[in-house]
């Protein structure tokens, strides 16, 4: 059976997205290029006026949890403000960039309008906040690479995630647990490209990510929403040790085969297909929600085949489900 697809429209409501992207032909990231990829994507999010909850960037791709609000008026001033944070200093031709571009706002000179709707265009958008991300880290890979053409393989991946609970805390707990699936560290704390490291290492926007994750709010001490975190990464379902998962992706397989069950903290060491590649992730009710908004959108009559799927019985989801067809091999 093809896989069903879907644009979901979310323009009613703040919306929480796993975006992931790939390097072009297996091309590696060395750790000088991903601490200038950190760098940006805190930067790109600012400007683009969305909120970077987690993230690991690997060697060769990303994972970002972003949380999109929706489109608001936006004030001159921090229109300015967000302008400066991707272009800090004028260019030799353009000395005086900034002070102009103010000066027109604030006289509604010629273009102040065609200025504002530019900025605009660009914010509040998951699809212009990966662009404009991927295309400035690949200006500056291939300037100080000596290379041509594109960096990435594909235009990114999304899955809408449901911005609260056990499915928000859940994805979250995936993508930061990608170096220990990788084998890289045994514990996340101890990978500087995620998010989790960044809080724990005192970054303030990532704590802020972090406790939003655990909370809904940024209202908590990071001190609980640490430990709260700690535990989905590690004490739930009964796994209390760093590391790789014990558990190979065939394994699992078989131990769905068998109808037997593993610790979901054991499973989230394994590459679990759907937390990639499907379309939305939470509870029934939220998907069933998404997937009625989009068929009103596209005008088409209730499906008798519904694309909700369970996630694999090889642990306790909780609420979990996911719109996406089914596919045979679901780990590794």
């Amino acid at each position: 059976m093809k896989s069903l697809r879907y644009k979901i429209d979310s323009r009613s409501f703040t919306a929480v997205y796993h975006c992931v992207t790939r390097t072009v032909a297996g091309l590696r990231l060395d750790e000088a290029a991903k601490e200038i990829l950190r760098k940006q994507l805190w930067l790109t999010a600012d400007f683009c006026g969305v909120h970077i909850l987690t993230h690991a960037i690997m060697s060769n791709h990303i994972h970002v949890l972003v949380r999109v609000p929706l489109k608001t008026e936006v004030p001159d001033a921090e229109l300015l403000r967000r302008f400066q944070v991707l272009h800090p200093k004028p260019t030799e031709f353009q000395t005086a960039r900034i002070e102009n571009i103010a000066e027109m706002l604030k006289t509604g000179g010629p273009g102040a309008d065609a200025w504002r709707n530019r900025q605009l265009a660009l914010m509040n958008d998951v699809s212009q906040f990966m662009k404009l991300l991927k295309q400035r880290f690949s200006i500056w890979f291939n300037r100080n690479h000596n290379r041509h053409g594109t960096l990435w393989s594909e235009r990114f991946k999304s899955v809408l995630v449901e911005g609260r609970g056990n499915p928000l805390s859940t994805m979250a707990a995936y993508i930061d647990l990608n170096p220990v699936r990788a084998g890289m560290v045994a514990d996340p704390k101890d990978y500087r490209f995620c998010g989790y490291a960044e809080a724990v290492g005192g970054n303030k926007n990532a704590r802020a990510g972090i406790t939003a994750i655990v909370t809904g709010e940024n209202n908590e001490t990071w001190r609980v929403a640490h430990d709260a975190y700690r535990t989905r990464l590690f004490v739930a379902g009964a796994v209390k040790r760093a590391g790789k998962a014990t558990i190979t992706p065939a394994a699992l397989e078989k131990v769905m085969e068998q109808k037997g069950t593993v610790p979901l903290a054991e499973v989230l060491r394994c590459r679990v297909w759907s937390f990639t590649n499907g379309v939305v992730l939470g509870s029934k009710i939220f998907v069933a929600e998404q997937l009625a908004a989009y068929q009103r959108l596209a005008g088409r009559r209730k499906r008798t085949a519904s694309p909700l799927r369970s996630l694999p019985p090889v642990t306790d989801w909780g609420d979990m489900v996911v719109m996406r067809g089914s596919r045979k091999n679901v780990f590794g």
